[in-house]
């Protein structure tokens, strides 16, 4: 009798709940379950069909090498099933990408000594068993994500629950039918903006405006960190693991001074001495050697790249990418180089001070996956994601982990429900 106890104690609070309740139901509704997914930018791409495919009989190396020249972050993975009544059957499997598969082949490489001064995609070739595994073979080691697509009528609300309920999708394909042929890509930057888009509305606010050191996220353990003279190698496997991102600190001062990070992967294609001078972790009983020119012939010396000189000439190819960049590349939803940001030595951070809608905001203006929490100091405390912040807009339902204050608990807190392990229930 908890919704009777509240009238009476209240006097007339009773029709003013009522009236708050209704409120916030119409604002669930009509912002979440009102608009369509082919409003989210990038949902649809102008080319009619943009996504790269893949069959399950591909090789590794192909696949790379394909998205890298396409500059495409992902692809489809296509299986042509018949039935015995001649129709296909869930065509498009699964989805892969560039970052996942270019770590599982540097952990590949660095197993063995192999030939190392070739590029790297040289280098996947020459692999006996990296030139000779198939797309299919990833499914095994989870390297390729489900599909899980939208259609063109669906709502962003459905997209959010997607996004909230499996961990590993990043990216939501939309189609125009089920089995019909991937017309665009609803990303977790893109469900963020359409939220920013609705910014000064109270139900928004009512969250948005909340500092960061009240959420959960925000007081969980440290992002994983690498210190600036470690070699990339080391953030690199740490990145084949987490998968997230790396924080690189100041030995001395223990202050963030970078980051490394999945996006960033694309460099070690572009730039054949950033692959060969990675090095490969300390615990690995070789050496790198890089050949230079001398007069007489050809001599080695060793060299490698530390994750500060890495951040750097990140920084040159992010400007050059910037100049370059073109607003109507059809891909550019999952383009590699993103063109966005301009200082990209400088990571994205946040204060614990901050508000949820502030951390928004630096993760769409920079195209990012996360930002990392410092203090005054600059030193790190903690780590938000996309992923993160969408699940704060998500129905509590739909994963148990997240907790009471996000706008779905409080909308249904105002129409008499609840969500107790996660299953809702109406007050009686």
């Amino acid at each position: 009798m908890e919704t009777g106890s509240a009238g009476k104690a209240g006097g007339g609070t009773a029709p003013a709940s009522a009236a708050a309740g209704e409120y916030w139901s119409e604002a669930l509704k009509s912002f979440l379950d009102h608009i369509p997914v082919s409003s989210v930018s990038g949902a649809l791409q102008p080319s009619p069909s943009p996504a790269l495919e893949f069959r399950l009989d591909g090789s590794v190396p192909d696949a790379i090498e394909s998205m890298y020249r396409g500059n495409v972050a992902g692809a489809v993975i296509v299986d042509d099933v018949r039935t015995s009544f001649g129709k296909f059957v869930d065509r498009d499997i699964g989805f892969v990408e560039f970052p996942s598969l270019v770590l599982w082949a540097i952990e590949e490489l660095d197993k063995g000594p192999g030939n190392r001064s070739s590029d790297f995609l040289s280098s996947l070739k020459q692999h006996p068993q990296i030139a000779e595994t198939k797309i299919a073979w990833l499914a095994k080691s989870f390297l390729w994500e489900p599909f899980f697509p939208v259609r063109t009528h669906d709502t962003l609300f459905h997209a959010m629950l997607l996004f909230s309920k499996h961990r590993r999708i990043n990216v939501v394909p939309v189609v125009e039918l089920m089995n019909s042929s991937v017309i665009g890509f609803v990303t977790q930057n893109a469900v963020m903006e359409l939220l920013l888009s609705s910014s000064g509305l109270e139900w928004l606010d009512k969250i948005a405006d909340k500092i960061l050191s009240e959420f959960r996220f925000a007081n969980a353990s440290k992002p994983v960190s690498i210190y600036s003279d470690q070699v990339v190698a080391d953030a690199l496997h740490i990145l084949s693991k987490e998968k997230i991102g790396v924080a690189v600190i100041d030995r001395k001062t223990r202050c963030l001074i970078g980051s490394i990070l999945c996006s960033d992967l694309y460099l070690l294609v572009d730039d054949n001495s950033l692959f060969q001078n990675r090095n490969v972790p300390l615990s690995t009983p070789f050496l790198i050697l890089i050949p230079q020119e001398s007069v007489s012939n050809k001599i080695y010396v060793i060299r490698t790249l530390s994750a500060e000189e890495f951040i750097k000439l990140k920084s040159k190819d992010e400007d050059i990418s910037t100049e370059n960049s073109s607003a109507s590349d059809g891909q550019s939803v999952l383009g590699l180089r993103t063109g966005q940001r301009k200082r990209a030595d400088l990571p994205v951070t946040n204060r614990k001070s901050d508000t949820l809608k502030q951390a928004m905001e630096n993760l769409t203006a920079s195209r990012s996956s996360c930002s990392f929490i410092v203090d005054e100091d600059g030193l790190v405390e903690g780590i938000v994601t996309a992923r993160d912040i969408i699940s704060v807009f998500s129905p509590p339902c739909m994963d148990s982990r997240i907790d009471g204050g996000t706008f779905f608990s409080a909308a249904l807190e105002q129409t008499g429900c609840r969500v107790e392990h996660g299953q809702m229930i109406q007050s009686s």
